[in-house]
């Protein structure tokens, strides 16, 4: 039998890799410029590697009762591990993935193709400007796993921003966002400012490590118009093999403080993270 070997290839945000995982058979790890940008089984897309995707899924398994379909846009892409999860754990779910990389799709698609029998549509275009054109009401899930270098763009970062995300959401519906920062958290905390500009309902899920500033790392912001049941929540993320916590109400309000609301004229990317922070070799 052939043993799987690395692919390399020119992108257009950098240089993507494609490296197989020794201990699961048809397991892949994709990297962009040395940054991890998603984990797919091929053979068991329930499986999740990262721990922030791992919240990302417990976000959407309690977005509806067991195995209903959900309309779901995802901005970012990368390998698509959550769309796959969605599809398997909810089938009949209609998926959008938007990404810019255009060339990483392709080889994504080439290498990684998605279940046959899974409604993902996959769109090569800048996620602010599909947001900006998407149907009001069209999703229940909305989904924000967007880096570029390994920091989150601008253009995703302002209250014009969230106000679009909200409007996309259909009643009920919910934002989630992989976001990276360390203490002080000014952009962590001017994030969650800027979407209680927007939203009526915010939580954040991250480890107690990143949250009292040991280290710098991921935060999964929540937000929505409906209340955010953070008791189911925070009992998923606990028993995780890496446990978070759940912050809502007056912790969340602690945290944000006096940060101000970001707005597109003073939009600026998410931190770049220290070095050796989320690189591997």
């Amino acid at each position: 039998m052939n043993e799987p070997i690395p692919v390399i290839r020119a992108v257009d945000h950098g240089t993507a890799k494609l490296l197989p995982d020794v201990d699961r058979e048809r397991a892949w790890l994709l990297t962009v410029d040395g940054a991890p940008q998603s984990y797919v089984d091929l053979d068991e897309p329930t499986h999740l590697e990262f721990e922030y995707v791992q919240r990302l899924a417990h976000v959407i398994d309690h977005a509806a009762p067991t195995g209903d379909p959900l309309a779901v846009l995802h901005l970012g892409g990368g390998a698509c591990t959550l769309p796959r999860y969605v599809a398997a754990t909810r089938p009949g779910s209609a998926q959008t993935v938007v990404d810019s990389d255009a060339a990483l799709l392709e080889l994504v698609a080439e290498h990684l193709p998605m279940p046959a029998d899974a409604d993902i549509t996959v769109y090569g275009t800048d996620a602010r400007r599909w947001i900006e054109t998407a149907p009001d009401g069209s999703a229940d899930v909305l989904v924000a796993d967007v880096f570029g270098g390994s920091r989150v763009p601008a253009a995703l970062t302002s209250v014009e921003y969230a106000r679009q995300t909200a409007r996309v959401l259909r009643t009920g519906g919910i934002y989630a966002a992989n976001l990276a920062d360390g203490a002080p958290f000014g952009f962590l905390r001017s994030q969650l400012a800027t979407f209680a500009a927007a939203f009526t309902e915010l939580a954040l899920i991250a480890e107690p490590s990143v949250l009292r500033g040991r280290r710098f790392g991921n935060a999964v912001l929540l937000a929505s118009h409906t209340p955010i049941d953070t008791v189911e929540l925070a009992r998923r993320t606990a028993s995780d093999a890496f446990p978070a916590r759940v912050e809502h109400g007056k912790a969340l309000r602690r945290l944000i403080g006096d940060a101000a609301v970001v707005r597109d004229a003073g939009a600026v990317p998410s931190p770049r993270p220290p070095e050796g922070a989320f690189s591997i070799g």
